[in-house]
């Protein structure tokens, strides 16, 4: 082999191992998506109250445990990423599905606001857990 075949060949393998690394340190803590699923419950499930005393002190308690989150996440992996384009359209349809009856059925059954925070908050739980680990693979596959 040649010297600039062999420093090629070094150059890419220092590469996949910089890309393993990535994906390693890319993965949030355990609690990451459980918390932002719970604080898309208890938000979404202030709305039964149909009361500002509660609702209003529930988004400012849903920003600032967003922003924790983001703090707390970019801190642990020094990296931010955003969700890519179809995942996001996805989450974006499954949330007009499940709000839009919820919204339709709260005037007389406000409860609903609690079933829909359980099976947002859930779905978000499970699903950032699954779009980290699709990241990752596709960042040691070098995707």
């Amino acid at each position: 082999m040649t010297p600039d075949r062999e420093r090629a060949a070094a150059d890419l393998a220092a590469l996949d191992a910089d890309r393993a690394a990535l994906a390693d340190r890319v993965a949030p803590a355990a609690w990451f998506g459980p918390a932002l699923g719970l604080l898309l419950f208890v938000f979404l499930s202030s709305n039964a109250f149909d009361s500002p005393w509660v609702t209003v002190p529930a988004l400012l308690g849903f920003g600032i445990g967003i922003g924790l989150l983001v703090n707390a996440y970019r801190v642990r992996t020094g990296v931010w990423a955003s969700t890519p384009p179809r995942q996001l359209a996805g989450w974006a349809v499954f949330v007009v599905a499940v709000l839009t009856p919820t919204y339709l059925l709260a005037d007389d059954h406000p409860w609903v606001f609690v079933v829909a925070g359980a099976v947002l908050g859930t779905a978000i739980a499970v699903l950032s857990h699954r779009w980290t680990r699709a990241w990752q693979r596709e960042l040691r596959e070098g995707v």
